[in-house]
């Protein structure tokens, strides 16, 4: 191995969604810090198998009322 050009490997924290934590080796941040993840396996839908629709700031509404007149035909 060539000394000067691999990251620094070195042991963090890391903090699952549901406040489990463990220790393993990283090249993320410094030696000591601490990773929260916001998504793993136990909350993640690719995993749990349960999918949730959410409407966030009325996006569903916002394309129905933008392609509402998508498919009807008007004489003029």
């Amino acid at each position: 191995m060539k000394p000067g050009i691999h990251p620094d490997y070195h042991e963090i924290t890391v903090i699952m969604t549901d406040g489990t934590e463990y220790t393993t080796h990283s090249c993320y941040g410094q030696p000591g810090d601490t990773l929260r993840l916001d998504v793993d396996t136990k909350s993640h839908p690719a995993w749990t198998g349960v999918q949730r629709i959410l409407d966030t700031g009325g996006q569903v509404a916002k394309f129905n009322k933008r392609f509402a007149g998508i498919g009807t035909r008007t004489k003029g």
